[in-house]
C-alpha cells in the first residue's frame, strides 16, 4: 500500500502531497480550533475529547468526500471535453483516483488531528499549553516532512506551516474567548 501511495522514486512520491499536507493541515487546525475554542469558553476540559473525537472523523471523513467528489467532477468534466475523449486514464486529473485521494485525505486527517488531544488524553497538566505545544510541533513536522518530496530547505517548510497553523489557532482561541460568556 504504502508503494501504491508514494511510488518507486522522488517524482511519483509527491503524487499525493497536496492530500498529505490539506489533510493534514486541516485536522490539526481545526481539532486545534476545538481544544483552544474550549479553553478560551473555560469549559470543562473534558468536553475536549468529546468534541475532539467527534471532529476528527466526522469531518476527516467530510474532508475526504469532498476529495472524492472534486475529483470525480474533474474526471467527468475531463471526459466530457472533446480533447479528453482521447487522452489516456492516467493523464485525466493528474492520474489520480478519487477513492485514493479521499482515502489520503482522511487518513492525513485523523492522523495529524490526534497532536493536540495527546495532553488531554494522557491528561499530562496544564492540558492547554502542552496542547498548543503539541499542536506546533506537529505543524512544523508535517511543514518540515514536505522537504521529503521538494526542493526547499526542511526548517523553511517547517515554519511556513507552523505560522499559518497557529495563526489559525490564534484565531479559534479568540473565538472561544468572545464567546465564552454565552455558554
Amino acid at each position: 500500500m504504502i508503494e501504491t501511495l508514494l511510488g518507486d522514486n522522488v517524482e511519483s512520491s509527491g503524487r499525493y502531497l497536496a492530500e498529505v499536507i490539506y489533510g493534514a493541515n486541516d485536522g490539526i487546525v481545526t481539532t486545534f480550533a476545538v481544544v483552544s475554542g474550549v479553553a478560551g469558553a473555560a469549559l470543562n476540559p473534558s468536553i475536549v475529547l468529546i468534541l475532539g473525537a467527534a471532529n476528527l472523523f466526522a469531518d476527516g471523513f467530510s474532508m475526504g468526500m469532498s476529495n472524492y467528489l472534486s475529483r470525480r467532477s474533474e474526471l467527468d468534466y475531463q471526459r466530457s471535453t472533446h480533447t479528453a475523449a482521447t487522452a489516456p486514464p492516467e493523464q485525466l486529473a493528474d492520474g489520480k483516483s478519487p477513492r485514493w485521494t479521499a482515502l489520503v485525505t482522511f487518513l492525513a486527517f485523523v492522523v495529524a488531528g490526534w497532536a493536540p488531544l495527546f495532553p488531554y488524553i494522557f491528561e499530562l497538566e496544564p492540558a492547554f499549553p502542552y496542547s498548543i505545544a503539541f499542536t506546533g510541533l506537529a505543524f512544523f513536522t508535517v511543514g518540515a516532512s514536505r522537504s521529503l518530496v521538494t526542493r526547499r530547505r526542511w526548517y523553511v517548510n517547517g515554519a511556513e506551516m507552523f505560522a499559518v497553523g497557529m495563526a489559525a489557532a490564534a484565531v479559534a482561541y479568540t473565538v472561544g474567548r468572545l464567546l465564552g460568556g454565552i455558554a
